[in-house]
């Protein structure tokens, strides 16, 4: 067995019970998984990127311990924004005392919030929106089509946005991704900033829906790729919930039900971190054994819920299996 470190055996020696000794049992399971051949998706719903999760989770991608990816297109975009634009976020460590007022200034500065960080309009939207829509365009231009990820791939090894770079590039997720072409599931692209900017290009005539490839081609994507790397299994880590996490997850009862591939096996292990407490009608409060009912996972499927702040949590685990 590998050495770990101090950030592992810390967890090990002080997190025996509740949602501590949880979290130390699926960075095992997690671990169990890659020992045993298995490949691992990893979701990332919330706001992982602007929480600045790439500074470890670019270094899973490095070291092979993600497979493939699933999340929200703000993911997808706010790790490049902050790649190119972090002096100029804004944090607001009091933003639970902020007024409507306080709250329309940030507005009219450029200052759009997500918690205690703002992320500066002009220096992150309009920098990667510049050179994406070339991207876009000249795509369309050439009688071709990508998928979201795709896009922001090419934008990122073209080297268009080295000079805007204001963090270590090996923090970056992203680029992280896109040496290794890894592959990722973006459910729900259009519901992000890039997504409303594509959105209002076709609108104004500039460019084609179709030059944008479309979720149903992701899941059919996601569906080749699960068949093709499920010999020795596949984990699912859920960041949060939401569509990050109920898109991928389905691809299993699509294919053994609707497709009726019953020899396709389920998901060999599943952990999610939520701070949403079981409740009813609730995707993200769901707890595991209900994804039994609709053939996402097994009976003897590997089970974990950690009801935390995944901002905690994520890289506590990542350092375990990272070796910290």
């Amino acid at each position: 067995m590998r050495t770990k470190g101090p950030i592992s055996e810390f967890i090990q020696n002080y997190y025996l019970h509740f949602n501590a000794a949880a979290l130390v049992d699926a960075a095992k399971g997690y671990e169990e998984q890659l020992n045993n051949g298995a490949k691992m998706l990893v979701s990332l719903a919330g706001a992982m990127s602007t929480a600045e999760m790439g500074k470890i989770f670019a270094e899973m991608i490095r070291q092979d311990k993600v497979h493939i990816i699933s999340c929200t297109g703000a993911n997808l975009e706010e790790d490049i924004m902050n790649l190119v634009a972090h002096s100029h976020y804004k944090r607001v460590p009091n933003y639970r005392d902020l007024t409507p007022q306080d709250e329309w200034d940030l507005l009219e500065k450029g200052l759009n919030r997500v918690t205690d960080t703002c992320i500066p309009e002009e220096e992150a939207f309009r920098r990667i929106q510049e050179h994406i829509v070339k991207i876009w365009k000249d795509a369309e231009a050439k009688g071709e089509r990508y998928l979201p990820h795709e896009y922001m791939y090419k934008l990122l090894l073209s080297g268009v946005l080295e000079k805007y770079y204001e963090i270590d590039i090996k923090d970056s997720w992203m680029y992280a991704a896109a040496e290794k072409n890894l592959p990722i599931v973006c459910p729900g692209w259009e519901d992000s900033t890039m997504g409303n900017i594509f959105a209002s290009y076709v609108l104004k005539g500039e460019l084609k829906a179709s030059t944008m490839k479309s979720g149903i081609e992701y899941m059919t994507f996601l569906a080749d790729w699960y068949t093709d790397h499920s010999e020795k299994g596949i984990g699912f880590f859920q960041i949060g919930g939401g569509i990050a996490g109920d898109f991928p997850i389905c691809v299993v009862p699509m294919l053994y039900q609707d497709m009726e591939r019953t020899d396709t096996p389920f998901w060999s292990y599943f952990c999610q971190i939520s701070d949403s407490t079981t409740s009813y009608g609730s995707y993200s409060g769901a707890v595991p054994n209900e994804k039994i009912t609709w053939g996402k996972l097994d009976i003897d499927t590997p089970k974990f819920i950690i009801e935390s702040d995944a901002t905690i949590v994520a890289p506590l685990i990542f350092a375990y299996l990272l070796d910290m």
